[in-house]
């Protein structure tokens, strides 16, 4: 009767026992759990009276590409010069300082598209911010007395300059020098937006010295879009040869 059961199709068939071997996993995961406390207890009495273990990297909010979080922490960098450094310094870039200047002084709306072209190395860029910029400047001058309008559009450039480079802003150099670390009382979030607020400001009231300063600091690291083209090589063809005849 047994084996009928057993060949009968229309019976639903038994699935047969699980082994004991199974009955002991849990036991085996116990120690395989076990094994990582246990090399880690032994890490710490052979590191005992040696240096302590160097701390993990922190997270930060900002990377040098202005990316959100996810980078290790990195030491930001100061400014090649300062923002009141109208001259520039006395190195190779001396001259390129002076028509800085004087670009920064005469025509605003030339160093600003300039400063864009530079960062952002795309065809037609200096002409999509040199235009607009002209613009602005002409209506606050005109209706408001000075320029209060472009700084409003020139901003944000100061702003991708800084994440560019992993530069410091304003809020971090006036906490350098008085000795103290800002970045402790608020998040990465209310940082970046204290710097942002720091570089509108600082385009509002020293407008020319900003982009004076951004400029120079393009400068020395950015080679000008117009400058990276590949040498070409001229042939010159050898002069002409004569034969002499024999005696």
């Amino acid at each position: 009767m047994a084996e009928d059961e057993e060949s009968n199709p229309l019976l639903p068939r038994q699935e047969p026992k699980p082994e004991t071997k199974h009955e002991m996993k849990p036991e085996a995961e116990k120690n395989h759990e076990m094994k990582p406390l246990a090399v880690a207890a032994a890490a710490a009495v052979k590191n005992v009276g040696g240096p302590p273990p160097p701390p993990a990297a922190l997270p930060i909010g900002w990377t040098a590409e202005g990316l959100p979080v996810g980078e290790q922490l990195t030491q930001k960098s100061q400014w090649e010069s300062g923002i009141f450094s109208c001259l520039g310094k006395s190195d190779e870039f001396y001259s390129s300082d002076l028509e800085v200047c004087l670009l920064g002084s005469m025509a605003p709306c030339v160093l600003h598209g300039s400063n864009v072209e530079r960062l952002g190395s795309a065809p037609g860029t200096f002409a999509t911010h040199c235009l607009p910029y002209t613009g602005l400047y002409l209506i606050g001058n005109c209706f408001f007395g000075w320029n209060c309008l472009a700084p409003w559009f020139s901003y944000p450039t100061r702003t991708a300059i800084r994440r560019k480079f992993n530069l410091e802003g304003s809020c971090e150099a006036v906490a350098r020098s008085c000795g103290c670390d800002g970045g402790l009382l608020m998040d990465e979030a209310q940082h970046e937006q204290c710097e942002s607020s720091c570089d509108f400001a600082t385009h509002v009231f020293c407008h020319s010295c900003a982009l004076c300063q951004e400029a120079r600091e393009l400068r020395r690291r950015v080679p000008h879009p117009g400058f990276t083209a590949q040498p070409v090589l001229v042939m010159v063809p050898p002069g002409g040869q004569t034969m002499g005849r024999g005696a």
